[in-house]
C-alpha cells in the first residue's frame, strides 16, 4: 500500500510517500516547498491570507503527485503555526474543498512523540540523549534513552516566532543574541532545570545545514545519523550568528529556505549545548515525517 505523509511545517511543507507493508516501509518519494505559513501572523495567532494561498499552491502540488503515484491515503498533519491560529478551521476548510486533504492538527505532545518515533529509526539510543526539532513555529525536546521516551516538551520558540519578535541587524550584533538567548530562558521556564545530557541528536532540518558547512557535502539521502564534531561544530555555529544575509546567500551549503534563519537556529543550539553541557552532537535524517510512518506501519 502506498501512503502519503505530509508536514505541515511552520516554514516548510514537507511530503514522504512509502510503500507501506506490516513489516516496515521503502520511500519512493520525497519533497519540500517553502511556505512560510507563519509569516506575518504567527505571534499574533493567524494565517495570512498570502500564507493561505502559498499553501494552497504548495499542497495542490503534492496533491498532483500522489494522484500520479496512486497513493492509497494521505496523512496531513498540522503543527505549531496551524494549531495555534484563530482561523485554523477556516484554512483546514479551504485546504479540503481545494485538494480534498484533510489535515489533522496535533498538539505538542503528539508531534514530540512523533520526531522521536522518526528518530529511533536512524539511532538505537544505547546511551541517554535529548533529541531537538527545530521548527518555524515550535521546538521539540525529547529526553530519551534504550528504554523510550524519559520526558518531553514542545515550546513556543521556533525560528519564525523569534524572528517576528523584532526586527534584528545583519549580521546579528552580540547584544541581539542575548536578547534571544533571553527570551529562550523566558519561554522555557524552570524545564531545564537540574537536567543535563551528554548527547544532543538534531532532528533533520537546520542540522543537515550544519552537516553540509562542516563537510562541504550533501546531506546524504538515506536513513542515517552521522556525528557532528563538536568543536567544529561550535565553530561554525559562531560563525554563522554572526553572517551577513550576502555571505548566506553566497553559499551553496545552506538551503535557500534556510538562508534567512539559519543564524537564529545558531543561536538556539549553541544555547541548549551551553544549557545542557552537552558533550556529543549527531543529525539524524528523520523526523515527524518518518515518525508519522511508523505510525502507519504499527497501525
Amino acid at each position: 500500500m502506498k501512503k502519503a505523509i505530509i508536514d505541515l511545517g511552520t516554514n516548510t511543507f514537507n511530503l514522504l510517500i512509502a510503500t507501506v507493508t506490516s513489516s516496515g516501509f521503502s520511500i519512493i518519494e520525497a519533497d519540500r516547498i517553502a511556505v512560510a505559513i507563519g509569516q506575518g501572523g504567527i505571534n499574533k495567532g493567524i494565517i495570512t491570507e498570502e500564507a493561505i494561498e502559498r499553501a494552497l499552491n504548495a499542497l495542490v502540488q503534492f496533491k498532483a503527485v500522489c494522484d500520479k503515484l496512486q497513493v492509497d491515503s494521505v496523512r496531513a498533519i498540522g503543527t505549531s503555526a496551524i494549531r495555534d491560529a484563530k482561523n485554523k478551521r477556516e484554512f483546514c476548510e479551504r485546504v479540503f474543498e481545494r485538494t480534498n486533504i484533510n489535515i489533522e492538527v496535533i498538539d505538542g505532545e503528539k508531534e514530540a512523540d512523533l520526531i522521536y518515533k522518526g528518530v529511533k529509526w536512524s539511532h538505537d539510543f544505547m546511551e541517554p540523549a535529548v533529541i531537538m526539532d527545530i521548527g518555524g513555529g515550535s521546538t521539540e525536546f525529547i529526553f530519551a534513552n534504550k528504554s523510550g521516551v524519559l520526558d518531553q516538551i514542545s515550546l513556543n520558540i521556533g525560528v519564525a516566532r523569534i524572528a517576528d519578535l523584532q526586527e534584528f541587524s545583519d549580521p546579528l550584533t552580540p547584544e541581539e543574541v542575548d536578547v534571544i538567548e533571553n527570551w529562550l530562558e523566558q519561554q522555557a521556564g524552570a524545564y531545564f532545570e537540574n537536567k543535563t545530557c551528554a548527547k544532543l541528536i538534531g532532528a533533520s532540518g537546520s542540522f543537515e545545514t550544519f552537516y553540509e558547512l562542516l563537510h562541504q557535502l550533501d546531506f546524504p539521502a538515506e536513513i542515517v545519523t552521522f556525528d557532528l564534531p563538536i568543536n567544529e561544530l561550535k565553530q561554525l555555529l559562531s560563525h554563522l550568528i554572526f553572517s551577513t544575509e550576502n555571505d548566506r546567500k553566497n553559499n551553496r551549503w545552506i538551503a535557500t529556505i534556510r538562508k534567512k534563519m539559519v543564524p537564529i537556529a545558531a543561536v538556539k543550539v549553541n544555547w541548549i549545548i551551553k544549557k545542557l553541557n552537552i558533550k556529543e552532537v549527531s543529525v539524524s535524517s528523520c523526523s515527524l515525517k518518518e515518525g508519522a510512518l511508523m505510525d502507519e506501519t504499527s497501525a
